[in-house]
């Protein structure tokens, strides 16, 4: 017999006085109701209840006991009502991760999906590397990441992946670049040219870098940056090259950026995989189960 039953019981009867009347109420007999008191007051070594000529008064050690256990059973009401609302969607903290792509392209669009249907689900979210998100995911401090595929070997057998959407990467340049003014290009024309870069050594860093390492093609990084927005302010201003997620360019951004243009390259196709992650073996909150299947909608 629960702790928490013997109290309600215990509640009861202090309100009504009587045993009789409080197992009327409970909807039990009163030897059974007796039995509950006694084990209770064995449970607390204590002596609750003094009988009287009209039923039962309270002791000095069952006016406290009284006072606690309103306080233990509207806990345990709110627990239970906190418990509910997260498994209902009402409440509950999606904690995920994500690059600069993910964060700025891809989660706004889904999460403002998501807060339409429960406004109640609050979403924390960390701007980093995927190499920094697995860490995180890893380690239970985020239950999401949005990760360039490959995962970190030391890692592939502590996540859970699934793939989510295929970026391809596009070289861009000033509207007034030499390159731009022909909008299509052998691959061997980007030898030696100054490029803004992302920052190294990050995932999709990385792989372009192996993409133009494997078509024999080297290029000067002239500076490093973290976001697509900056990299796209850096080429308007500097009049360089850069290579930019397609997913971060898309038709509103190059509205915004009229002095930037793609050139297309032959003999160079770079594409990225993005894939959500999760921790094997922990089960996820019901609002990040819920905020998956969501983000599953805008899979390819």
């Amino acid at each position: 017999m629960s702790d928490l039953l013997l109290l309600q019981s215990f509640l009861e009867v202090a309100k009504s006085g009587t045993i009789s009347r409080a197992a009327g109420h409970l909807f039990v007999t009163q030897p059974a109701l007796s039995r509950r008191l006694q084990l209770l007051e064995q449970e607390l070594g204590a002596v609750l209840f003094e009988r009287t000529p009209r039923g039962v008064a309270l002791t000095e050690e069952g006016r406290f006991v009284q006072r606690e256990a309103r306080v233990l059973l509207e806990r345990y009401g709110h627990l239970k009502d906190g418990v509910a609302a997260l498994a209902n969607l009402e409440a509950g903290t999606v904690r995920i991760g994500g690059g600069a792509t993910a964060v700025s392209f891809l989660l706004p669009e889904a999460i403002a999906s998501f807060q339409r249907s429960y406004p109640g689900v609050l979403f924390q979210v960390k701007e980093a590397g995927s190499r920094d998100v697995e860490r995180d995911v890893a380690a239970e401090r985020l239950e999401l990441g949005i990760v360039t595929l490959p995962i970190e070997h030391t890692l592939a057998g502590e996540l859970e992946v699934s793939p989510l959407v295929t970026d391809r990467i596009v070289l861009v340049a000033a509207a007034d670049h030499p390159l731009a003014r022909r909008q299509r290009i052998p691959v061997a024309d980007l030898e030696g040219q100054d490029v803004v870069g992302f920052e190294s050594p990050s995932a999709i860093r990385t792989l372009i870098d192996d993409a133009l390492r494997e078509v024999g093609v080297t290029v000067h990084v002239v500076m490093e940056l973290r976001s697509i927005p900056a990299i796209l302010r850096m080429v308007t201003t500097t009049r360089r090259l850069a290579f930019v997620s397609r997913l971060g360019v898309g038709p509103s951004v190059w509205g915004r950026h009229e002095e930037i243009t793609p050139v297309e390259v032959e003999g160079l196709e770079i594409n990225r995989n993005l894939a959500v992650i999760a921790k094997k073996g922990r089960p996820l909150s019901p609002a990040s189960v819920a905020f998956a299947g969501e983000l599953e909608g805008h899979r390819d």
